[in-house]
Parts: C-alpha cells; sequence; structure tokens
C-alpha cells in the first residue's frame, strides 16, 4: 500500500479512537455502570413547527394556512390546544408513558432566516459572527471522556461541529460496518517511516484499528425493525453502539429534506412519518437490550418556517418551533411558550424559549456537570427526572 493509498484510507477513519465496551469487563467481574448518552438529532433544512405541533383549533391557523392547515384527521391532539402531526403516530406510545416532551416557541433572538448562520448559531449556542471555534458541546467533552477512552462523540453522516473543538476527539463516520471494513484494510499497514506526519498517521491507523477490533467483537447485529431510511439506518447504527456499551457520551445524527418551500404537505408528511418510524424503532431496541433509561434524544433544527403559506403551498425560512426530548428518564408533557399567532413578529411564531435552555438541560441535567456547566442567563428546563 503507498503513502496516497494510506492517506485516502486514513482520511475515512475516525483519529485516535478506543471506546470501552461491555465486553471488556473482566472475567468475573461486574461491569462498571454505563455512563448516559445523548442523541443530537439535527432536522436539516429548518422545520416546520407550525404543522409539527398544530395549534389546530385556533382561526388564525386556517387563516394562514388555507391548504396546508391540518384538520381533525390529520392531528393527535396533546391537549385541548395543540395536536402532534399525524405522521408522528409511532410516537405516541412514548408520549403516553410520559416520555416524549415538547418545548414549543424555541429560538434565539435576534431570528437569522440564512441557513448557514442559523445552524451556526445553534451549532456553537452563540449569535457572534464568526462563530467561537468549539461546538457548544465541545469544551465539556473532556470532563465526560471516561478512563481507557479516547473518543468523545460519534458522527454519523453529516455537521459535526456541535461537537467539534481543540481537545475534542470525534470519530465521523458514514455507517459503523464501512469504518470497519476501512479499519481492516488499513491493517495491511506495518511499514516504519522517518517522516513525521506519515508516522503520525501510522500511529492513529493504530489506534483506530486496535479500536475497531475491540468495537468488532462487542458489537450487536443490526437489530431488527428498523426501516431502510437513511434516518432509520444512522439510528440502528446509534442503538448498536449504545447497547454494545461502545457508545461514546454523543452521537450526533441527521436526518434532511426539511427546506420545505413548495408542496409542502406531502413532503413534510414523509420525512415525519420516517423519523417517527425510526425514532420509534430505535426507542424499543434500547428498551430490549436495558439501555432505555440512559439515553435521551434532542431534537434541532436551524429554523422554523414562518407563520403564512407561500404561492407555492410550502412555507419560507422563520424563526420559533417546536423540538423535542424523548427517553426513559424524560418527565414527558409541552414546556415554553405556546404558539401566538395573534402576536407574530414580522411574520414570523415568536421565539419564547431561548435554544440555549435545552443546553444547559443537556449540560447540568443530563450529564450532571453542574450549575457550572449552565449556558450563562439559561436555566435548565425540568423535562428530565432524577
Amino acid at each position: 500500500m503507498d503513502r496516497r493509498t494510506l492517506l485516502k484510507l486514513a482520511a475515512g477513519l475516525p483519529a485516535a479512537l478506543g471506546l470501552p465496551s461491555r465486553a471488556m469487563a473482566a472475567p468475573g467481574r461486574p461491569a462498571p455502570p454505563l455512563p448516559p448518552v445523548l442523541v443530537l438529532l439535527e432536522l436539516n433544512g429548518g422545520n416546520d413547527g407550525l404543522n409539527t405541533v398544530a395549534p389546530w383549533r385556533d382561526p388564525r391557523y386556517r387563516s394562514l394556512r388555507p391548504t396546508l392547515a391540518l384538520g381533525a384527521d390529520a392531528v393527535l391532539p396533546l391537549d385541548e390546544g395543540l395536536a402532534m402531526h399525524r405522521a408522528l403516530e409511532p410516537l405516541l406510545p412514548w408520549w403516553r408513558r410520559g416520555e416524549l416532551a415538547w418545548v414549543t416557541g424555541v429560538g434565539c433572538r435576534p431570528p437569522n432566516r440564512s441557513h448557514f448562520r442559523a445552524i451556526a448559531i445553534w451549532d456553537h449556542a452563540s449569535t457572534a459572527d464568526p462563530p467561537p471555534e468549539h461546538g457548544w458541546l465541545a469544551p465539556w467533552l473532556t470532563r465526560l471522556r471516561r478512563p481507557g477512552s479516547h473518543a468523545d462523540a460519534v458522527v454519523l453522516g453529516r455537521n459535526p461541529a456541535p461537537v467539534t473543538g481543540s481537545g475534542a476527539r470525534v470519530a465521523v463516520m458514514q455507517d459503523i460496518d464501512t469504518f470497519l471494513r476501512q479499519a481492516r484494510r488499513l491493517d495491511a499497514v506495518r511499514a516504519s517511516t522517518p517522516n513525521p506526519a506519515l508516522a503520525h498517521i501510522l500511529a492513529v491507523e493504530a489506534r483506530t484499528r486496535a479500536w475497531a477490533r475491540e468495537l468488532e467483537a462487542a458489537i450487536s447485529p443490526p437489530p431488527r425493525g428498523f426501516p431502510p431510511t437513511s434516518i432509520g439506518h444512522a439510528l440502528e447504527d446509534a442503538a448498536r453502539l449504545i447497547a454494545s456499551g461502545a457508545a461514546p457520551p454523543v452521537i450526533k445524527v441527521a436526518h434532511g429534506g426539511y427546506d420545505t418551500h413548495a408542496r409542502q404537505a406531502a413532503v413534510h408528511r414523509r420525512r415525519l412519518a420516517e423519523l417517527a418510524a425510526a425514532l420509534a424503532a430505535f426507542a424499543t431496541a434500547l428498551e430490549a437490550s436495558g439501555d432505555w433509561q440512559r439515553v435521551l434524544v434532542m431534537s434541532y433544527s436551524e429554523f422554523g418556517r414562518r407563520a403564512r403559506e407561500n404561492a407555492s403551498a410550502g412555507t419560507d425560512h422563520g424563526a420559533a418551533a417546536p423540538h423535542f426530548f424523548l427517553g426513559g428518564r424524560v418527565r414527558g408533557g409541552l414546556y415554553g411558550t405556546r404558539p401566538d399567532l395573534a402576536r407574530l413578529e414580522d411574520g414570523d411564531l415568536a421565539p419564547g424559549t431561548d435554544f440555549r435552555r435545552l443546553y444547559s438541560t443537556v449540560l447540568e441535567g443530563w450529564f450532571g456537570l453542574g450549575r457550572a456547566a449552565r449556558i450563562p442567563g439559561h436555566a435548565p428546563l425540568p423535562v428530565l427526572r432524577a
């Protein structure tokens, strides 16, 4: 294998990996308790919150959306005023058992309607331009690092920005099986070299292959019941990592296609149906493996959509939207500021809950990093059980 081939393979692999797993417990000795895991779910493109959790009884809703407003046959009522899109029906069991929490009116001030700038604001928890050099989770990853572990986060797919920063060890991969195949090919590389750059790559290769062997011994076959969609495959891999004990504190996945400027009704319904089916399979798999209590799923998206539909039967870039927490320790229900269609701001739903409160909830509440981890001025939401 020549240097060019080695560089190409190494570029596709995570650096400096070495994650603990259930399979690594000493014989006759109980495995240490496994730590909490955050699954960060990006809804790429700007999800339309007004048709995700809809104020379906409000006459202003139908006035603003004469073709897109959801009727009684297209919703699942959550209370007297708000209802989920019926495409989210696979999540209804977790809502009923109190393990799904919706936070309405989430956004930032001032809102930004550019995909590039808005996602940077969410990824870095800052409206500064340019944004900070590190993502919002990155400064805390070393505090969450377990002894013997060399990876702090796994990104399955796109956009590692929330976990990227100095000192953070991030594995970016398309899927587990591709990573393992690449690692097997690198196993043939055993050369020594006086070239410092190549020597570093070889050292990374050795650590990567060592972790790949551990992962291969611990990882379970794909569980049944996951839908054959991109988000289904990503959450399937996330479930395999978590159930094996080899998951780092953070796993990030993404689901695209939410930029619904035209013909939104059918497109949005399909996206939500894909998402709900994948999340239901994910929760079911982790309930079966005994890991559901240590997993928290949190959604985010760069912005919501405009309150009024456009001339193309779609919606344009807006501001506030609902987001959710899902997991065995979630205190389910409705939180945040309800949509007030009588008080739009420049045609948008007004942000009533700053998005950084969700982040403080994760850092202080979920990971137990204490009040010092709270984003200043943004108290956690009471969505977690002890």
